[in-house]
């Protein structure tokens, strides 16, 4: 063991344990970063299309579409910024957050160039970082029940509701 392993015995299972505990599976985490990535190259493609013009509303929206471009590579794909130092310390970190969180946040970044300039281009540009905001607030919801539990609180629900219609019927007469 190294002296760092050492000092700090319990820092990579607890690393491993907050990854996990939110419920997404290998393919739907995937999903969420793939869906990220070509968020971001569509915010900085559409975001750099709106910044030829002379409106600077449309300035303003493309620059903000770039940031989230930005954003959105350095939360999702941080060996695509190798040459920014923290890259991978903001990807730790976003990584810890939990799913509606990071829906909140990309839903967020994606509705402010919107707001500044209503345009096809910024509609297109951010529809795609809207949508991995979308993805990430699913997962936040969980994993949809079995059929017999929801069967079961049905049945349940049912005979409460029959209980008191009895109860409302006995007590009109």
């Amino acid at each position: 063991m190294s002296s760092q392993d050492e000092q700090f015995p319990a820092a990579a299972p607890q690393a491993a344990a907050s990854s996990s505990d939110d419920g997404m599976t290998w393919w739907y985490r995937w999903l969420c970063r793939i869906a990220g990535v070509t968020g971001g190259l569509s915010c900085a493609f559409a975001g750099l299309w709106n910044c030829v013009t002379i409106n600077p509303l449309n300035i303003a929206a493309g620059v903000w579409m770039m940031l989230n471009a930005f954003v959105l590579f350095l939360c999702e794909a941080p060996f695509c910024c190798q040459f920014i130092e923290f890259a991978n310390a903001v990807a730790a970190r976003a990584d810890r957050l939990r799913p509606w969180h990071k829906a909140a946040f990309y839903c967020g970044m994606a509705v402010v160039p919107v707001m500044l300039s209503l345009t096809l281009t910024t509609l297109f540009g951010n529809a795609v970082a809207f949508g991995t905001g979308v993805l990430y607030g699913l997962s936040a919801l969980g994993k949809k029940g079995d059929a017999i539990t929801y069967a079961r609180i049905q049945q349940q629900q049912k005979q409460l509701d029959e209980e008191k219609l009895t109860g409302t019927l006995e007590g009109q007469a």
